[in-house]
């Protein structure tokens, strides 16, 4: 049962792009494909809620709301951020309301709203 805990715990841990490539072996190697979503991109933000509510957040995520008129310029700019592949940052982008970037200090995500809203995405800081 401690194994079980333990490999829990390492895939609530994982990041986005370690989660994508869990995703890609599962599908490759084994035949699985996981849920719309899947459990694994599910199972991050649910660890934020614990905090006390006084408490200052320090670590905060960038949700892609929407790519805006210049879809391409968006797409470039999600994969020099996340390093996905072309069709994982496209899926990524057309989908909408999903985080780019998890667990990263209020300086990088500013930094990284700037590039994208630069790039013509609508994006939330969370």
């Amino acid at each position: 049962m401690a194994d079980l805990k333990k490999l829990a715990e390492e895939i609530v841990g994982l990041t986005l792009l370690e989660a994508q490539e869990l995703k890609t072996i599962l599908k490759d190697e084994y035949g699985i494909e996981p849920a719309a979503g899947g459990a694994v991109m599910m199972a991050g933000p649910a660890g934020d809620g614990g905090g006390d509510a006084g408490e200052e957040q320090s670590e905060f995520d960038v949700i892609l709301k929407s790519a805006g008129a210049s879809k391409i310029n968006v797409i470039k700019e999600v994969r020099a951020i996340t390093g996905l592949g072309l069709k994982e940052a496209k899926d990524l982008v057309e989908a909408g309301g999903k985080a780019v970037k998890e667990q990263v200090s209020k300086d990088e995500a500013e930094d990284l709203k700037g590039k994208l809203e630069a790039a013509g995405a609508e994006v939330e800081i969370k």
